[in-house]
């Protein structure tokens, strides 16, 4: 039964409940994304009451939500295997709703530090764990539909909380949004322990007996996985867009307003135009991709090629914000650059999952986010350095585009040419042995 805790061998179809599952996790992500955006949001307030630089917003605020995010994943994901899912993805959304409320009545610069690390930690593992708890109700020819519903999580946390949260920003303070996202925390809290389940499918080994039909166990050593071409250009794609992320999460809306000259309620209002654009291309990427592979098409064309050529063609576009003549068109391309090749986040954790044997799929997915995300600690950092420096801020936002365009560039070629994973599963097949498997708690 799907409620049951003994796995059963996967289907070409999804569990009784999946879809359920997915709305749940689907708004998990969302206040995942409504929380991390919160300190972009409300960048200009927060530097003029604490009396912050750019670049000391940028190292003190907008890297440190990213600074022990990837040791936290990494360390969760290992541990993963030995319990459900669905007991990791209640303990998070717990704490990063306890730490948005002591913002409602502190001023201080070292409890806004210190929660948005807390949250960072409790943050870095909830895509690696989100997508294994859905996978456990998806076969891996269905998972680029829910994979890619999950990613947009991320784009409706910033649609909508975005004017919610910045009302309460422009009309009280930005002490009353962090408030907001604590009290959205709790009521998702309740609706898990009121409907949340693990799901109980188990893939087939990456070896050939899984043609056989039969539910193993098997174990490849880590290090030909961390080194695995496939995963290690998906993860080099993936770095370049988070880069953008990143810079969207903690400086979109101060470049808007420094920048572009936009007040503060409008350019948080334009805010979510990047999420409403990426999320059209997450969803038509999953679509395209998984109809693509569902004609035939190799995983290194539908899933490879196809995701790489979407992050260059994003890289081409950034670079060239500066020569635009107006704001609505720099801001128009700034918006297409780093939004096109956001598919590329559909396509990591399925590329990851596809190479992984089920019992260390947790891990690898989160070291792969991990390694993924150390571009959240580079971009806020390095933006701020450079608005710091030039003598105007828009020179230095435009000169932080440059850097973003050579990125993702440089990840989209990466991922066109290395994301094999038929030459690589091959590969690792030759190094897979069996291993005994653990039963979580």
């Amino acid at each position: 039964m799907p409620g049951s805790t003994a796995p059963v061998p996967v289907g070409n179809r999804p569990l009784k409940g999946a879809w359920g599952i997915t709305a749940l996790i689907f708004l998990f992500m969302l206040i995942n994304f409504a929380d991390k955006i919160v300190v972009g949001l409300a960048a200009k307030p927060i530097m003029a009451e604490l009396n912050l630089s750019p670049e000391d917003f940028g190292e003190l605020l907008g890297s440190s939500f990213f600074f022990l995010s990837a040791v936290s994943a990494v360390v969760v994901g290992f541990l993963a295997n030995r319990f459900q899912t669905r007991h990791a993805l209640l303990v998070m959304a717990l704490v990063w709703a306890l730490v948005q409320l002591p913002m409602l009545v502190s001023s201080s610069l070292g409890v806004l530090i210190a929660c948005r690390i807390v949250f960072g930690i409790a943050d870095g593992p909830s895509s690696p764990i989100a997508t294994d708890a859905i996978y456990k109700w998806f076969p891996d020819s269905e998972r680029g539909i829910p994979t890619a519903i999950i990613a947009q999580g991320s784009a409706f946390g910033v649609i909508l909380a975005v004017p919610t949260l910045n009302w309460l920003i422009v009309e009280h303070s930005w002490h009353w949004a962090f408030g907001a996202l604590g009290v959205a925390g709790l009521a998702w809290v309740a609706l898990w322990l009121a409907f949340g389940r693990e799901g109980t499918l188990v893939d087939p080994p990456v070896g050939e007996s899984s043609a056989t039909g039969r539910v193993a166990s098997e174990h490849i050593p880590w290090r030909y996985l961390i080194l695995c071409p496939s995963i290690v250009a998906v993860c080099c794609a993936g770095f370049a867009c988070y880069w953008g992320l990143a810079l969207g999460l903690t400086w979109f809306t101060a470049y808007l307003i420094d920048g572009l000259g936009y007040s503060q309620e409008l350019a948080g209002d334009l805010s979510i135009l990047p999420w409403i654009f990426g999320m059209v291309a997450v969803l038509l990427g999953g679509l395209i991709s998984q109809h693509m592979q569902s004609r035939g098409v190799p995983s290194r064309l539908c899933r490879g090629v196809f995701a790489g050529a979407t992050v260059t063609l994003g890289g081409c576009l950034v670079p060239f914000v500066f020569a635009m003549p107006t704001p609505g068109l720099k801001l128009a391309l700034l918006v297409a650059g780093t939004s096109i090749g956001a598919t590329i986040f559909v396509v990591l954790p399925v590329i990851v999952c596809e190479l992984t044997p089920q019992p260390q799929r947790a891990a690898m997915l989160a070291i792969a986010n991990s390694a993924v995300g150390l571009a959240g600690v580079a971009a806020p950092l390095v933006m701020g350095r450079l608005v710091e420096a030039f003598p105007s801020p828009m020179l230095g936002y435009e000169e932080g585009f440059v850097v973003l365009g050579i990125l993702l560039v440089a990840g989209g070629i990466i991922g066109m040419l290395f994301i094999r994973p038929e030459i690589d599963r091959r590969t690792l097949a030759r190094h897979a042995v069996a291993a005994a498997a653990v039963q979580p708690a």
